[in-house]
């Protein structure tokens, strides 16, 4: 319901061409037979097979077939790069679509994440497989994400041994298209320093609202400027705690891990102190001068009881933000980490980080058509009604917690519901037979989708 309101098919079928003959699928078919295969506790292509002998998975979606794992898997197998840009265009119209339903503020800020991940293979005759750096055979995909709805924007299949910015640019000018088009008034993009392409960063600047904050390369130059600042101009680093405790604080258990690695006598480093400060740099390749903030790490060398030496590590960050402190700089900087479980959802709980098929492309093809089941679930949260009045303050943090759900938990909660599937003159009915906490919230979608 949710994928036929919003239009998903009809876009995929006006913008994906593949097959000649449309007898009896087409190719949205294909590519949400795939998405509906990770929604339904699918792990690769073979659980397809699982999906197309339920007869109750064929009659909740009102189909009398659906393609096979072999069909699936020559489906991917002929796709090129042009053809998945043209699928990743089809699933931004459908995006836009949600977007345009959300409230003003909701495009207050897009904030576009990027980074690497390596997706490992014990196949020997994958093309376009490499070494990586880790020595670990595979791919490298490229993932482009919006931080405050955990969607993927952009999913790029590379070779192994690419290095994390390789073809980024591209990717990253396209997802900035997408969120100036759809009336996000401020774009913040952010990245590790394999991201801070300078010969990309005049060009980011000059667009209307787009903001950047990279890491950069501790290079000795960049150690020598910050060693040259007075005295003055470097501040205490206070980092707020993670957490308010509203109760009393809870006593900590012993940590065992620190008790082992003091009684072995391990080297090991502890943070003592952060000191942040900041200046004007213009890299080689950049015609304009941006802030770059730097901070002090003093760190403990220790072994067992014994403190070995102090040492003294900078990290930068390169920004053309000129209102937000050098605090809130590394603040929003260091808040890129929550991607890192995006990417674990990818790899774990999706299963689109998988390389099921023999080529660099058709591998690329599988992992946006798979990760599309996350950005369902992602686009089934944004859909929830807010209603106003004395509900609305509880209808705005039950969104916010199914946006965080993780999958395995939301298809637990909102998929694999037990129903009795009857059909009864050119009805369809699911009759409920359990009940769990979250139906209250699944049938406020479900009313919204039916009117």
């Amino acid at each position: 319901m949710l994928a036929h309101q919003l239009g998903l098919p009809q876009a995929i079928d006006q913008r994906l061409h593949l097959l000649k003959v449309h007898l009896p699928y087409h190719e949205s078919d294909h590519v949400l037979n795939i998405a509906y295969n990770a929604l339904c506790h699918g792990t690769c292509l073979q659980d397809i097979e699982l999906r197309r002998n339920d007869e109750a998975f064929l009659d909740a979606l009102g189909a009398r077939r659906i393609p096979d794992p072999t069909t699936a898997g020559d489906f991917c197998r002929r796709f090129r790069q042009t053809h998945i840009d043209a699928l990743q265009t089809a699933i931004d119209e459908t995006r836009r679509k949600v977007w345009a339903r959300q409230p003003r503020s909701f495009f207050n800020r897009a904030t576009i994440d990027m980074d690497g991940t390596l997706v490992g293979t014990n196949g020997e005759c994958k093309a376009g497989m490499d070494i990586a750096y880790d020595g670990t055979w595979g791919y490298h995909p490229l993932i482009i994400s919006l931080a405050e709805t955990g969607e993927v924007l952009r999913l790029l299949n590379r070779s192994g041994n690419r290095p994390s910015h390789d073809q980024a640019s591209g990717q990253v000018d396209q997802a900035i298209w997408l969120c100036l088009r759809s009336g996000f008034r401020r774009t913040v993009l952010r990245g590790d320093t394999d991201f801070s392409q300078t010969q990309h960063l005049d060009r980011w600047h000059e667009l209307p609202g787009v903001y950047f904050i990279f890491g950069y390369d501790a290079m000795p130059n960049m150690k020598d400027l910050a060693e040259g600042l007075p005295a003055t101009a470097w501040k205490p680093l206070d980092r707020p705690a993670r957490y308010e405790v509203k109760t009393q604080p809870r006593q900590r258990p012993d940590k065992v891990k620190d008790r082992i690695v003091r009684e072995r006598k391990f080297d090991v480093l502890r943070l003592k102190s952060e000191e942040v400060a900041e200046f004007d740099y213009r890299p080689s390749a950049c015609a304009n001068t941006y802030r770059m903030v730097v901070i002090r790490k003093h760190i403990s060398k220790e072994k067992g009881e014994q403190v070995l030496f102090p040492e003294v590590r900078h990290f930068f960050y390169i920004t053309n933000d000129r209102k937000a402190t050098a605090a809130e700089i590394v603040f929003e900087a260091n808040d890129r980490c929550n991607q890192e479980n995006l990417l674990a959802q990818l790899h774990d709980g999706v299963g689109a980080l998988q390389a099921p098929v023999n080529t660099l492309e058709s591998n690329g093809a599988w992992m946006v058509m798979t990760a599309l089941a996350w950005n369902l679930k992602a686009w089934w949260a944004l859909l929830l009604p807010v209603s106003s009045g004395r509900w609305e303050e509880d209808h705005r943090e039950e969104k916010r917690r199914v946006l965080r759900l993780e999958f395995k938990a939301f298809v637990s909660a909102f998929v694999t519901i037990p129903c009795e599937v009857i059909k009864t003159g050119r009805r369809l009915v699911l009759r409920v037979l359990g009940w769990n906490p979250h139906l209250l919230t699944f049938f406020r979608l479900v009313s919204l989708l039916r009117q």
